[in-house]
């Protein structure tokens, strides 16, 4: 089966693509979701971790040799409280 990996550039996106690979799956190509690109050296992201994100395209590219997409990621964490409070949180899975 074709399939597309959503590397972050770290070890487990990485590990799990070639896991695939190994298990017969075919690789079509890679997408990565980018933070935007900021005057800052490290951009917290509030989906994943950022670190090495630079790196992904050559990671890509070079050693895996698939085509690479990259898109960059618009919005900010809604609530960034230690405790959630559900009475106030809104799924914006739902509301989109």
């Amino acid at each position: 089966m074709k399939f597309v990996a959503l590397v972050s550039g770290g070890k487990d996106s990485i590990y799990a693509t070639l896991q695939a690979i190994e298990n017969g799956h075919e690789l079509a190509c890679c997408a990565h979701l980018a933070p935007l690109q900021t005057n800052t050296l490290e951009e917290e992201s509030y989906m994943y971790q950022t670190a090495g994100s630079e790196a992904v395209r050559m990671q890509v590219e070079d050693c895996i040799g698939v085509p690479f997409y990259v898109r960059e990621i618009h919005g900010r964490s809604k609530n960034t409280s230690l405790v959630y409070d559900t009475a106030t949180t809104t799924n914006t899975a739902t509301n989109n």
